[in-house]
């Protein structure tokens, strides 16, 4: 994937060019990430461009988009449960080190991940698996894409049920 909507993510998505955008959620975007190591990877985009951080927004906003990640997040856990049976979990995380928007990372997290790392943060992961083509975002990804899409329309009240079906990664 490539273009000028990941010089100004928000705004792509707001003028619907960002291809990276599942679904248009309370108070920002919910996109799949563009990198797959972690497969179902996502990022919630804050709507507003030129909002840098949480507190930035006035309280009813925030809480509107602390509430977008709960659903991202749990939309992220039950598609990936369906999808590997060695999910474990999912973190979810506010950084703001590097980005200058606001913006929370869904990263699911796997019993198959090398064992020096499953139990430790992300950004451990050798600075090659950002990079490299074979985790960057594309058409075999739709799966998961899709399930998560699922997921966020279905509404976070919903019981997980179904069976687990063949690994995605």
């Amino acid at each position: 994937m490539t273009g000028d909507w990941r010089a100004d993510r928000i705004g792509s998505a707001l003028r619907g060019e960002n291809p990276t955008v599942l679904r248009r959620l309370t108070a920002g975007f919910a996109v799949i990430g563009d990198v797959q190591f972690l497969p179902g990877y996502c990022v919630l985009l804050v709507d507003e461009p030129g909002v840098q951080r949480l507190s930035d927004l006035p309280r009813a906003r925030r809480l509107s988009f602390l509430s977008d990640m709960d659903r991202l997040g749990e939309a992220v856990e039950r598609a990936c449960r369906r999808l590997d049976p060695a999910f474990r979990r999912v973190n979810l995380e506010i950084l703001g080190n590097t980005d200058p928007f606001l913006h929370a990372h869904v990263w699911p997290r796997f019993a198959w991940e090398p064992a020096d790392l499953v139990g430790r943060p992300v950004w451990l992961y050798p600075r090659e698996r950002w990079s490299e083509e074979e985790f960057g975002l594309g058409p075999r990804h739709d799966v998961v894409r899709e399930a998560i899409c699922r997921e966020l329309d279905r509404g976070v009240s919903d019981p997980v049920g179904g069976t687990a079906v063949v690994p995605f990664r």
